[in-house]
């Protein structure tokens, strides 16, 4: 159950700081409304390998410490860290037809679905 909480706990840090971080750089930049999008993956990437590499080095790290901070913060910020972080553990595992499959499927599906739903909406 305290698992559950540092998720929830978690999300909800990581969607506030996803949404004040896009409002910050639209109103700055509103031509260029991609650019936070653009940032929160990249910063959530990082973060995830970050943290991923620590916890790996730091195993006595409490179960709900991290879950709360991968699952539940960069869950909220960013699931593409996520992804990518899945697709780099396949490669690792030398899983590379996987790993190509995974991402071809995230990037084109996500494309295709995206485009349905707009599609379904009309």
């Amino acid at each position: 159950m305290q698992a559950f909480f540092a998720v929830a706990i978690g999300g909800i840090l990581g969607c506030s700081a996803r949404y004040a971080l896009g409002l910050w750089l639209v109103e700055r930049y509103p031509k260029y409304f991609f650019l936070s999008t653009l940032l929160v993956n990249l910063l959530g990437c990082l973060a995830i390998g970050y943290l991923y590499a620590l916890f790996l080095a730091r195993p006595d790290w409490p179960v709900v410490v991290r879950t709360g901070l991968m699952v539940g913060l960069l869950g909220g910020f960013t699931t593409f860290s996520s992804f990518s972080l899945d697709t780099l553990r396949l490669v690792e595992q030398g899983q590379l037809l996987m790993a190509l499959g995974y991402l071809s499927l995230s990037v084109g599906g996500g494309l295709l679905a995206t485009s349905l739903g707009i599609q379904l909406a009309r």
